[in-house]
């Protein structure tokens, strides 16, 4: 483990003196391509530069231990002990740093989240999951685009589309994939009686199209006249699309743009997003056993979470996490659910590279 990390502070440096370099600054593709190698392990070779200096600390403060006696060695060993607890935590930290990282963490992500059991109550769930995640984007300075919904009759959602763009979506958002189960009285019950019913989140990459090649003979385009909630024009020019994938029979609409091109070019971004999941889980078929164990498996059929409105409880059943403060979590406060999913997965992995 030292041997690699002395590699990778070496190759720290060697990327420090070529980013100071005129020439690599005057070619700025290759130069953010080094920055961007440099900033990948700069906090792995910060970690590494401060447990070396405890270590130094320690070997220093034992040596003088010897010589030393009454209230001296008594601040020398307090010191010895906090010095010890430093050098465990770093080393724990470093192995989480050397873990291979996922090569989809800084990538943008498609969301789609269906209405499940629950009818009426399940699309309003729907609405008030894409709500949560909107804010929680927000809170990360993320941007939210919106691709294609369908709306309930109460102002929910049977089904809503959406990406998000920025700084390593993925690596905080692929956690989410799954059933999301909630337990509440409806606004439409006028017993006061709680209803469980759910929705379904299926978190997906960001293909680009250098991942996923479409032929264009394999794809059927349909364009209709647009239904529903729209502006001027929405429902009077055949704007709406329908993209249909021959080889899979994949289908995706979008209607939500005036423009015929806008709505093609987002019904094509999510065609290829559930072409590279698609591809994905296939070619990952047979790891099935080995991702059941791990947290982001992504298993959509899976009840993941559940959320108890009258106890403003929410439950993630992967990790046995409960917290007491629905409310704000729903408000986009997710960091506090992510985190602890984050810090599950990383001790899985962890734990199958000391086996």
């Amino acid at each position: 483990m030292i041997d690699k990390l002395t590699a990778i502070e070496e190759k720290y440096y060697e990327l420090n003196s070529q980013l100071s370099d005129a020439k690599v600054i005057a070619d700025q593709s290759l130069f953010q391509k080094l920055a961007k190698a440099h900033s990948a392990i700069s906090e792995l070779v910060e970690t590494y530069q401060e447990f070396k200096r405890i270590k130094a600390d320690l070997e220093t403060a034992r040596e003088m231990l010897g010589e030393e006696s009454g209230d001296s060695a008594k601040l020398l060993a307090a010191e010895i002990e906090q010095l010890e607890a430093d050098e465990e935590r770093l080393m724990g930290k470093l192995k989480i740093l050397l873990l291979p990282k996922d090569p989809n963490d800084e990538k943008n992500v498609i969301i789609e989240i269906r209405a499940g059991t629950g009818g009426e109550e399940a699309a309003l769930f729907a609405g008030a999951l894409f709500r949560m995640y909107t804010r929680y984007a927000e809170s990360k300075g993320w941007r939210v685009e919106f691709l294609s919904g369908s709306e309930s009759d109460l102002g929910g959602f049977k089904e809503i589309i959406f990406m998000i763009e920025g700084d390593r979506v993925y690596s905080r958002m692929k956690f989410e994939s799954g059933v999301h189960r909630v337990q509440r009285v409806p606004e439409t019950e006028a017993g006061g009686r709680i209803h469980t019913s759910a929705a379904t989140v299926a978190v997906l990459i960001e293909a680009e199209e250098v991942e996923v090649e479409i032929n264009p003979n394999e794809i059927r385009v349909d364009v209709y006249r647009a239904s529903g909630h729209g502006g001027q024009c929405v429902n009077t020019t055949d704007s709406a699309v329908r993209i249909t994938h021959l080889p899979t029979g994949l289908v995706v609409t979008c209607q939500d743009e005036k423009s015929q091109l806008k709505n093609k070019e987002k019904a094509m971004k999510v065609l290829r997003a559930r072409l590279l999941d698609k591809f994905q889980s296939e070619q990952q078929e047979e790891m099935a056993e080995a991702r059941r164990g791990m947290v982001g498996s992504g298993d959509r059929s899976q009840r993941i979470r559940t959320y108890n409105f009258p106890q403003n409880r929410l439950t993630d059943h992967r990790i046995n996490l409960t917290l007491y403060h629905l409310e704000s979590i729903t408000e986009g406060n997710l960091d506090e659910v992510i985190e602890p999913l984050i810090t599950a997965d990383q001790a899985e992995q962890l734990k199958n590279v000391d086996q």
